[in-house]
């Protein structure tokens, strides 16, 4: 049986999926912070998660965390899933571009003993992610063998 905080993480995801952003925040403790590595940018409190969320869905309305895998190391749970959708709005200030995205990630989320999320950490390609949408070439393939 998952431990409390696998089931938070999990119906955080759900809730993402059904676009209820107060939901996900409210297992947030107040001050918490979320990195996003890829971006090297740091989004603060549940405020500030909840702008993060909306922006990521601004650029791709139908994103969903799909396939996800949970790992469960006690106060701290880390999560595998593929995001899928379709670029139908500006990423920063990159045009949308109507392509699709499938895009593997990774999250780590540190609970408190309330249960609480009171930090996270997201990993994801984001070479992969532009070129998928055709913001950057592919990198050419390389001849070396290992």
């Amino acid at each position: 049986m998952a431990s409390r905080n696998v089931q938070t993480f999990k119906g955080a995801h759900e809730a993402f999926n059904r676009r209820d952003f107060d939901s996900v925040v409210s297992v947030m403790a107040e001050d918490m912070a979320y990195r996003n590595h890829a971006q090297n940018v740091t989004f603060r409190g549940r405020d500030g998660f909840k702008q993060f969320l909306q922006g990521f869905v601004a650029a791709f309305s139908d994103i969903q965390v799909s396939e996800p895998a949970y790992i469960d190391a006690g106060e701290i749970v880390i999560s595998q899933f593929i995001n899928r959708g379709i670029n139908d709005g500006p990423l920063g200030p990159l045009p949308a571009t109507g392509r699709p995205l499938e895009l593997s990630l990774c999250e780590i989320f540190r609970f408190n003993d309330n249960g609480q999320i009171m930090s996270g950490d997201l990993y994801y390609d984001q070479l992969s992610l532009l070129v998928q949408l055709g913001h950057a070439p592919a990198p050419e393939a390389s001849s070396a063998t290992v």
